[in-house]
């Protein structure tokens, strides 16, 4: 489970399932708990540092007005992953304890990294980030298996990545449509 732990960020997110996490450019973030690469960060700072925490989930200032601003949750704005799990996500932390919690989550971790393996044409994980972390398991899991077999439907070849990947996102947003999750990343303008 040690290095699940790594996939624990202190604010909520989950590491596993964000964009830069998941990058392999020499700029990938290693998730917050390696090592003291996020001494840039006020919240890792304020969690780690000051206070000796894992995650914010165990402070008794949780949810603080650093945490809130972080996640931007008065001006509800995302920046290249979806902030809108963060807050659920530390509450079920504080639920169920970060063995569990970290056990659901790999879940959607290894649904991503089977979307990315066979379904990114190179632009799609930033959507795959964000619907890994809204949609629930058992539904995109659903929507995986529907997804390749409209690929196989159309008749599109194995090696046309670009159509496949088109199909897939296509089938995931109709699918998240209807369960009212909306996949959109909200930046501000």
């Amino acid at each position: 489970m040690m290095e699940e732990q790594a996939y624990a960020g202190v604010c909520g997110l989950y590491c596993g399932l964000c964009p830069k996490f998941q990058s392999q450019a020499p700029s990938r973030c290693q998730g917050c708990h390696p090592g003291a690469q996020h001494d840039y960060c006020s919240t890792y700072r304020c969690c780690v540092k000051k206070h000796g925490h894992y995650t914010c989930a165990e402070c008794a200032d949780y949810p603080c007005e650093r945490l809130l601003r972080l996640l931007g949750v008065e001006q509800a704005l995302d920046s290249f992953i979806s902030h809108k799990p963060a807050l659920a996500n530390l509450e079920r932390l504080r639920q169920v304890g970060l063995d569990s919690y970290l056990a659901e989550q790999r879940e959607r971790r290894l649904l991503l990294e089977t979307l990315l393996a066979h379904y990114n044409a190179g632009r799609s994980m930033t959507f795959y980030c964000a619907a890994c972390a809204l949609v629930p398991p058992a539904l995109l899991a659903q929507t995986l298996t529907e997804g390749a077999a409209e690929i196989v439907a159309r008749g599109v070849a194995a090696a046309d990545i670009k159509a496949r990947a088109k199909i897939m996102r296509e089938v995931i947003e109709l699918r998240a449509a209807e369960a009212g999750i909306d996949l959109k990343l909200r930046r501000q303008k």
